[in-house]
């Protein structure tokens, strides 16, 4: 597909997907969270302790933001993303309850002033995702772009439900798959071939490691 037809087929489909996920009621996708959150808990116990790097929330996106204060509890530092500029990579700061917040991009909240970090891991939202790993963004490029720039790159979760599934994106030279995919299904591990599918997880191993820990933080508290 060219580069002018792809683009509106992209923006076409990504509307069409945002609209059919907030139809969804927030009871549902709530219990979906849930359901994503234990299954990532299992798959990868390496989260809670590692550099996590997760996403603030918009238009009935999974919400990391209840993963993440679990995780922080068994020694995570997580982070969130900042656009320094159009069409350049992304940085990730530190963020916990407390740590101040500024409204970015599409309303997006942002860490101010806290410690820029690598991180060790992403999880990554996604508005649409095919069978080879692939994923449906906003279409700024941002997160192909910072990844791509990492000298080591992190271990990359994409995170949506399986009614965003579609047969492909079709991917272009700076698309990058996932590492893996993970919805209120399962577990996709990305192999040679495509996503292959695992199942529900009972439990996991994890290989990532950064011994920070924070305690006694009240999650809602910082909140904006």
């Amino acid at each position: 597909m060219d580069a002018t037809p792809l683009k509106a087929w992209r923006r076409d489909e990504r509307e069409r997907l945002i609209a059919a996920r907030l139809a969804i009621t927030p009871a549902v996708l709530d219990s979906w969270r849930r359901r994503i959150d234990g299954f990532l808990e299992r798959s990868f116990p390496g989260l809670a302790r590692c550099r996590l790097a997760f996403c603030w929330p918009i238009k009935g996106e999974y919400d990391a933001r209840h993963l993440a204060r679990t995780l922080r509890s068994r020694g995570a530092l997580t982070a969130l993303p900042v656009v320094v500029a159009p069409r350049t990579r992304l940085i990730f700061r530190e963020w916990h309850p407390g740590i101040e917040l500024a409204k970015g991009a599409l309303d997006i909240p942002y860490p101010l002033n806290s410690q820029e970090l690598t991180p060790e891991a992403v999880l990554l939202p996604m508005n649409g995702w095919d069978g080879q790993g692939y994923r449906l963004g906003y279409g700024a490029g941002f997160f192909d772009r910072t990844l791509a720039s990492l000298s080591k790159r992190p271990l990359t979760i994409g995170v949506s439900y399986e009614l965003a599934k579609i047969p492909t994106i079709h991917p272009q030279s700076w698309d990058l798959p996932m590492d893996y995919v993970v919805t209120e299904r399962g577990v996709y591990r990305r192999d040679p071939e495509g996503l292959a599918f695992l199942g529900e997880p009972d439990q996991g191993s994890g290989t990532l490691s950064s011994p920070v820990c924070y305690a006694d933080e009240d999650y809602f508290s910082g909140r904006k």
